[in-house]
């Protein structure tokens, strides 16, 4: 278990899947969390069950002044803050000749600009209290191509090269900046591909370790990466899908898309 003893956490889509996974970790590692997503009843329940040290908070990601107000809520409550995680996402499917340039913006705002608005008021809070770890949660989307899903991939593919420039600029104020990139993991979000069983096949078949990821698959690697034992680990992007990124993506049109999708 990662050692995050009075460290204090911000988790953007702290609700539920990796986001949740990730905070009972911070608190299970002896931290305190700040849920934030935009259902508030959804985030405050989940607070509830995990106890005193954690707090549910309404947060959009699409709106600067919500992701500040959340933030310095989170400060308000505990003090300071020294982790967090953005994990605030959503999914997307499309050909280039069936999708707009509307719908490919409206993944990238969540998903990139989102992360953008996130780390703009995490890091301005992690310098006041002289340091800090952020981990993004990307996607192995982000390395390897998935057909008809091009505004996720563009999107994760931004937020990889941002983490990186992120670490770049905020070194200087001791915050380390680091990604991970999930392969198919049991969340709501992804229920309509782990339950299409061809679909998990198709996922299986692309990994080393052929099985689906669960939350704490995830959680494990953020929770080490907040911690300061990763005290020199900044700037990367790690992959944690079964080894899904040493093969290639899925091709989900035939056993998922071409039954919704638009010629």
């Amino acid at each position: 278990m990662a050692d995050l003893k009075d460290k204090i956490g911000f988790v953007t889509g702290g609700g539920t899947g990796i986001g949740l996974a990730c905070a009972r970790a911070i608190v299970a590692g002896g931290g305190g969390v700040a849920l934030a997503g935009r259902r508030a009843d959804v985030v405050q329940s989940a607070a509830r069950e995990l106890g005193e040290r954690a707090i549910g908070l309404a947060c959009d990601v699409t709106n600067q002044d919500s992701v500040d107000a959340a933030v310095a809520a989170t400060v308000e409550r505990f003090g300071a803050l020294h982790l967090a995680v953005n994990a605030a996402g959503t999914g997307g499917a499309g050909h280039i000749l069936n999708s707009t340039a509307e719908q490919f913006a409206a993944v990238l705002d969540t998903n990139l600009t989102g992360v953008f608005r996130s780390l703009h008021a995490e890091a301005a809070q992690m310098k006041e209290a002289g340091g800090g770890s952020i981990v993004n949660i990307s996607s192995i989307a982000g390395a390897l191509t998935h057909r008809q899903m091009t505004a996720y991939c563009a999107s994760k593919a931004g937020l990889n090269m941002l983490t990186q420039c992120a670490a770049d600029d905020m070194g200087e104020f001791g915050i380390r900046v680091n990604a991970v990139m999930p392969g198919l993991v049991k969340t709501d979000l992804a229920q309509p591909l782990w339950s299409n069983e061809a679909v998990v096949e198709e996922y299986k078949r692309r990994m080393p370790i052929s099985r689906i990821g669960e939350p704490d698959d995830v959680a494990g690697l953020v929770a080490y990466l907040l911690s300061d034992a990763a005290g020199w680990i900044t700037g990367q992007c790690i992959g944690v899908d079964g080894g899904h990124t040493i093969r290639q993506g899925p091709d989900l049109v035939e056993p998922l898309f071409r039954h919704f999708l638009p010629q």
